[in-house]
């Protein structure tokens, strides 16, 4: 797997977006209902959206 390194003030800012768009995303999901493949589908991306960068190490 390649490492993706990341200044402190970069990653802040990837980070907020990530978790934002990833809300957004969920929040769409139920809105159109998680019982069918597109609310489904939307919760699912949006999670793993949300979650992204735990996989990004920072430059310290």
């Amino acid at each position: 797997m390649t490492e993706i390194a990341l200044s402190a003030r970069t990653y802040s800012r990837l980070d907020t977006a990530s978790k934002l768009l990833g809300l957004a995303l969920v929040a769409a999901g139920l809105e159109v209902g998680p019982t069918g493949s597109a609310g489904a589908t939307l919760v699912v991306v949006g999670i793993a959206i949300g979650t992204i960068t735990v996989f990004i190490t920072t430059n310290e």
